[in-house]
């Protein structure tokens, strides 16, 4: 072969050795995507939707409102439960206090007719001793006199009594009773109070909504999802590296991260490392990819970078900082 025509596949050759060398100088980059874990709001009883004061895009805080249902039967529910507790109360009120004032001057005005009556009797009683002692009337008579007296002091001693207890309030299984009840009403009404705050749901966390997957009007099925929130700390990386490198990673470790729009890498902390180890996903399979064993890594971004990912978008994983 003479000069000028092996030249050619010299310089081929010198090119491909020399592009070898520029590839080993640049950074190694592992393939994956943006990742979002996704906070699905919903009721757990069912209604129509009336209030929905979020749309798509919007930025809530955690106790932001996020949509109200119909709620007419419930705030009925809560009104009977209250005033079922206010009758409860009064009852055991009532049982742990005495007769009213009007009822207690009622038994001491008999209870004063009783002893007027007794001290007549008494008089009429020893008149009788005397008119029978002169046998001026007969022993039935005296009888009779007695029986009056002994009816009227016995009258006496009733009211008394009564009038005692009206003073006393009712026996302690009446009041146990009753106080039973205060707190079955209470509990009744802390039921109907839970189930009118379901129809309200508000944000747990602050985040993005995501998604609104009911409208006004539509009926909404008890633990159907309203709204989709996606918060900052759920964005991470993920992606696949070969077993090789993963055991050179730890949690923690700062890589960096490189995607379309992103205009340069951006910093991430590996916040998981998977402990198996699975085939290379199709979707993140390219020429460049070889190894058919992978392991999965995710890491997490700060919340300013986060705020600027979207779930699925293709991202370079620089493990040594590199990307520029």
């Amino acid at each position: 072969m003479q000069r000028h025509e092996w030249w050619p596949l010299v310089a081929f050759l010198a090119t491909l050795v020399a592009g070898y060398g520029c590839d080993r100088t640049r950074p190694a980059s592992y393939q994956g995507y943006v990742e979002g874990e996704f906070v699905y709001v919903a009721g757990k009883i069912g209604g129509r939707l009336d209030v929905l004061p979020v749309a798509r895009g919007d930025t809530v805080k955690a106790g932001d409102t996020l949509f109200v249902l119909e709620h007419a039967f419930e705030a009925q529910g809560v009104v009977l439960a209250s005033a079922q507790l206010t009758q409860a109360e009064d009852t055991l009120r009532d049982k742990e206090k005495g007769l009213r004032p009007e009822e207690i001057g009622q038994i001491t005005a008999e209870l004063g007719r009783a002893r007027a009556a007794h001290e007549l009797s008494n008089l009429e009683y020893d008149r009788r001793v005397k008119l029978f002692a002169d046998a001026t009337i007969a022993k039935e008579e005296l009888d009779s006199a007695r029986t009056a007296r002994a009816r009227d002091r016995e009258q006496v001693r009733e009211l008394t009594a009564k009038l005692a207890t009206g003073h006393l309030p009712s026996r302690i299984d009446q009041i146990r009773a009753a106080a039973a009840a205060v707190e079955a009403a209470r509990a009744t009404l802390d039921q109907a109070k839970w189930d009118l705050d379901q129809k309200t749901q508000t944000a747990g966390v602050s985040g993005l909504v995501y998604d609104v997957l009911h409208y006004r009007g539509e009926w909404v099925a008890a633990g159907s999802p309203v709204v989709t929130l996606l918060p900052p700390e759920n964005v991470k990386a993920r992606f696949f590296v070969p077993q090789a490198v993963a055991g050179s990673l730890a949690v923690g470790r700062t890589i960096r991260v490189a995607c379309d729009g992103c205009g340069g890498p951006v910093p991430a902390s590996i916040s998981y490392v998977s402990p198996k180890v699975e085939y290379t996903p199709p979707v993140i399979y390219s020429q460049g990819f070889r190894d058919k064993l992978v392991i999965m890594v995710e890491a997490a971004f700060a919340p300013d970078v986060a705020a600027r990912m979207h779930p699925g978008q293709p991202i370079d994983v620089y493990l040594d900082g590199g990307g520029q």
